[in-house]
């Protein structure tokens, strides 16, 4: 069962990546235009050659992307297919639809949300070429400690749900993974490699569609993948029963 759910777990991954590159190219990659343009003329003025284009701009807006989105589209779905495998009948009540979609608005708070809030998207031109070693561990960092404590306070939930009920549970769970936000976030260094000169207005939409992108991915893999796994479940369990009265 575990494999056919990963199985169908790409697959809508696919379909949600499909979704996601419709909407990053149309978004997305006219904010990157911007900042490459802002790049090139930061570039002239310091009188810098400009740079060897390795791909075209239409190769990396147009395959490129959807290469990248796909692939990271499918592996989303086969990662999420597997935490569905686990947790399912482990959340309460919760049926397939339920549990998919609880689990992709948690992961997409601890991957995508809580990180961002740290360290979020930059564009081209945006951010120092020396540091992006550094920059990208600590965001890793980040995103590991967000999870490691989205699990730890869904675990609390789950301990105190009979003692507190179901809403008291979840809210001191919540008020614990934010005060673990709020330590690590101010244990964590700052990076502001923002270009003083760089447009404020482009900034803001390259992260807002950046945002959008995670959203379009996260929120058609919790809907799809949760019908497409109760219906597999629900075939599965009738098979069952019907061998075991046959």
């Amino acid at each position: 069962m575990v494999g056919k759910l990963l199985l169908r777990g790409m697959l809508v991954g696919l379909v949600a990546g499909l979704i996601a590159f419709v909407f990053a190219h149309t978004y997305g990659e006219p904010q990157v235009d911007k900042a490459i343009a802002f790049e090139e003329q930061q570039a002239q003025a310091a009188g810098e050659a400009p740079g060897e284009e390795i791909v075209s701009r239409p190769t990396q807006a147009g395959i490129g992307l959807a290469t990248g989105v796909l692939t990271y589209g499918a592996a989303l779905g086969g990662l999420f297919s597997l935490v569905f495998s686990y947790a399912n009948g482990r959340l309460g009540s919760l049926g397939p639809r339920g549990t998919s979609a609880l689990i992709a608005l948690l992961g997409f708070l601890a991957v995508i949300v809580v990180p961002g809030l740290k360290y979020p998207a930059n564009p081209p031109s945006v951010g120092n070429p020396e540091t992006i070693a550094y920059r990208t561990e600590l965001f890793f960092i980040m995103i590991l400690i967000s999870i490691a404590a989205m699990v730890a306070a869904v675990g609390l939930a789950q301990r105190l749900w009979n003692q507190l009920g179901a809403w008291n549970a979840t809210i001191v769970a919540g008020i614990a993974f934010l005060i673990v936000f709020a330590l690590v976030k101010a244990a964590l260094p700052d990076i502001n490699e923002v270009p003083e000169k760089f447009s404020a207005v482009v900034l803001w939409h390259f992260r807002v569609a950046s945002l959008g992108i995670q959203l379009t991915l996260w929120t058609v893999i919790g809907l799809a993948f949760g019908a497409v796994a109760e219906r597999l479940l629900s075939a599965s369990s009738q098979g069952g029963l019907a061998r075991r009265y046959a």
